[in-house]
């Protein structure tokens, strides 16, 4: 009997010990996991021009790294795919965003933005006549606001498929001018599509497309078929003067020092909260800010949207794209898909 405690403790001590040590490897084979899928993944998006040599590489990097990790009882193996981990990551940081590429026609012109005290001239405004998404005209205009006549902002979601992912951009409205719509948005080159994974791998450089809204609405709602709507944003004069303010300033910085998109840090939503940040914005992250889908009742609930209605009421009410596809030469396009906002 006078033995039975300190056995019974030296049992739970030592199961104890076991679990710690269980507990410590799993964290350690899943960050090794983590890792060598980043790399993976690096090496099949950025290796070679082939597809086929990228994937040929990436398999066996990730099957030499599990017989390293798993099997092999050889420290030098361990230290081999410590190399080569470490080579990977100075490659891939090594690869720099470039201004100088064959670009689609629709993001071939880096807009600038002169300011001159209340005066706001804009250049590489996108205002292309659609036929259908791969035939249209392409022209470029120079559009001149004015600080003091702005008046308010309004958020745009466009979906490709009804569910948690979708496109965020924004209007700035003026009492004198069109909206200035700004959409941010990856940079793709001649043959290339927009790749969720392959855009956190240095793949799609960033643009800020500035354009007139029956071109970057109507491109959404008549040829590509998305479902888009529009809600007025509840700010006052002055935060919409700033956060135009810091778009203008973003828009000039990127002409000058080009950037990768990336999904989950350099994207349309991220960066709309981001500068809504720096204008006076308080609240911390929200899983929305990602699956942005979602993100309209996220505005409701944080009372940036109308509230006087139930959040369904007011999605309803905030469709614009059949209102968009009726109008397709309407020279009030701006005006019309707004009279039926609450």
């Amino acid at each position: 009997m006078r033995d039975t405690a300190p056995s019974v403790i030296k049992f739970f001590v030592a199961a104890l010990r076991r679990l710690i040590r269980w507990i410590f490897l799993g964290i350690v084979y899943a960050g090794l996991l983590v890792i060598v899928t980043w790399a993976s993944l690096a090496i099949y998006f950025l290796c070679l021009p082939w597809a086929w040599a990228g994937t040929f590489l990436a398999y066996a990097f990730a099957i030499f790294s599990a017989w390293a990790i798993l099997f092999s009882q050889r420290p030098k193996m361990r230290w081999a795919l410590a190399g080569l981990l470490l080579l990977v990551i100075a490659w891939y940081a090594s690869i720099q965003p470039s201004h100088d590429r064959e670009w689609r026609p629709e993001v071939a012109v880096m807009p600038r933005a002169m300011i001159d005290g209340d005066r706001v001239r804009i250049t590489g405004v996108r205002n292309f006549d659609f036929r259908s998404r791969d035939d249209f005209t392409i022209r470029h205009e120079e559009r001149e606001v004015l600080l003091s006549h702005l008046t308010s902002v309004d958020f745009y979601i466009s979906y490709w498929a009804e569910g948690p992912v979708g496109h965020t951009f924004l209007s700035f409205n003026f009492d004198n001018a069109d909206p200035v719509c700004i959409s941010i948005e990856t940079r793709p080159e001649v043959g290339e599509g927009f790749a969720p994974v392959a855009s956190m791998f240095k793949q799609f450089e960033l643009i800020y497309v500035v354009g007139d809204e029956r071109d970057l609405v109507r491109l959404r709602t008549n040829f590509r078929d998305e479902e888009v709507f529009l809600y007025r944003i509840r700010t006052t004069r002055e935060r919409a003067h700033d956060l135009f303010r810091v778009y203008l300033d973003r828009i000039n910085s990127l002409a000058d020092q080009p950037e990768f998109y990336h999904l989950l840090s350099n994207s349309c939503t991220i960066n709309i909260v981001r500068y809504a940040n720096a204008i006076g914005r308080t609240g911390g992250f929200n899983f929305r800010h990602l699956l942005n889908g979602f993100i309209d009742y996220y505005l409701f609930r944080s009372g940036l949207i109308e509230t006087n209605l139930p959040f369904e009421e007011l999605r309803r009410r905030s469709r614009i794209t059949e209102v968009a596809r009726a109008a397709p030469n309407d020279p009030d396009f701006s005006e019309t898909i707004r009279k039926s906002l609450p």
